[in-house]
């Protein structure tokens, strides 16, 4: 590491003002803070000491993302060997080819053919988000002399999370292209981004290639040619009137799916959003380490809890009527609200805002999945309504404890 060290302070000068690549320091200021720290420190007799700067908090939410990671893996590995040995046939492109290659069989009682397989979709939607984001990053940092924010490591990572595995990856970069350029550069970069990166780059392909997005194509990573399969929301979307949850579930997968499935994160959908208990166990670490808002989290349990459970009372409709407890772990909601409604730029600021804030995106999550069936995914369009609301929620919450202190020293 010393050696590194020393061709890193050797080079530092051509990078700095006045330099032959001085327009280049971006990239070499994020590989210096990438493997050591930034350049920004703290010393003498400062008031606070606190070794959590930018790179450790976005490290960290990573590592709160490995257990979805895995899933993301192992699950669309399985799900894929599992269509197959059940009569499905394989994917018809390259993706069966490298498979191919490994000599491994799809034999979903194979934890390294699951993994395997797992890796070869999971692991081109990463590279082609990080390339495509990661250049944009760089170009805007390049042109606006700014240092390159460890932000996109976040974003590059739960943009992968969040698509079906046969995802074509030119819609991959399409949508990071946007998400990063319209969702964030345009407004200043990271810090300055009232939206959520990866959550906006997943809304512009969800409208513009619906079909694709919204449950209708099979979401396992198989040929369509003998298998239909959507995501499970999806399916119970388009179930027939009088359809019971427990019916409807049965036709998820061609095989059915329990609620302890849906809770390990056993089924279709989305690679890394599948499984809550990967989800809880990613929360309980950003709550542990103080990056993930608790207050966030449970406002949006409440918010969808209460609201479902209403809907449940008074309502026979498959999926308006949804048990509270089926919301939970169908579709994304334990992703986004772990995730991508903590976000700390574009979520609420205030104590009492972040109440208010989670509330609103669990009680919007249920009336999209309940009185719009063509998008029963309600979580995503909930949080960017909720990103685009938190800053009049808390101009509200700061004016109310302005009155409030005045009207007491008034007395």
């Amino acid at each position: 590491m010393k050696f590194i060290r020393g061709m890193l302070d050797k080079v530092e000068p051509m990078f700095l003002e006045g330099g032959k690549l001085e327009r280049l320091y971006p990239l070499y200021e994020a590989a210096d803070t990438f493997l050591y720290t930034p350049p920004d420190r703290a010393k003498g007799l400062t008031h606070v000491r606190d070794g959590l700067d930018l790179k450790r908090t976005m490290i960290f939410v990573v590592l709160s993302l490995l257990p979805c990671i895995y899933m993301a893996l192992w699950n669309t590995g399985y799900q894929a060997n599992f269509q197959i040995a059940n009569g499905a046939s394989p994917t018809a492109d390259w993706h069966e080819s490298i498979f191919q290659m490994t000599g491994l069989s799809h034999d979903p009682s194979s934890w390294i053919a699951n993994m395997v397989l797992g890796a070869i979709f999971f692991l081109p939607v990463y590279i082609v988000t990080m390339t495509v984001g990661g250049t944009i990053e760089l170009i805007f940092s390049i042109v606006r002399k700014h240092e390159i924010n460890e932000g996109f490591l976040v974003t590059g990572m739960l943009f992968p999370l969040i698509l079906p595995p046969t995802i074509p990856l030119w819609q991959v970069a399409a949508g990071i292209g946007f998400g990063v350029l319209v969702g964030k550069e345009v407004f200043g970069g990271t810090g300055k981004n009232f939206l959520n990166p990866a959550l906006t780059a997943r809304a512009f392909l969800y409208f513009s290639y619906a079909t694709d997005l919204t449950g209708d194509k099979i979401w396992s990573a198989v040929s369509p040619d003998g298998f239909s399969g959507a995501t499970t929301l999806g399916i119970v979307a388009s179930a027939a009137d009088g359809t019971t949850m427990e019916q409807a579930m049965q036709q998820v997968d061609g095989h059915g799916v329990t609620w302890n499935q849906a809770f390990l994160g056993v089924m279709q959908g989305s690679m890394g959003e599948t499984s809550v208990l990967a989800c809880l166990l990613g929360a309980a670490f950003l709550i542990c380490t103080g990056i993930g808002s608790w207050r966030i989290m449970l406002g949006c349990l409440i918010g969808a809890m209460g609201l479902s459970g209403v809907f449940y009372l008074v309502s026979d409709d498959v999926l308006y009527g949804m048990a509270p407890w089926w919301h939970l772990v169908v579709g994304g909601f334990a992703f986004g609200t772990v995730f991508m409604a903590t976000d700390p730029v574009s979520a609420a600021m205030t104590r009492t805002g972040k109440w208010v804030y989670g509330i609103l995106i669990g009680v919007v999550t249920i009336l999209i999945r309940g009185v719009s069936p063509a998008f029963p995914e309600g979580i995503m369009l909930a949080i960017l309504f909720g990103n685009v609301m938190a800053p009049l929620i808390d101009y509200f919450v700061l004016q109310a404890n302005i009155k409030r202190r005045k009207a007491r020293y008034a007395t």
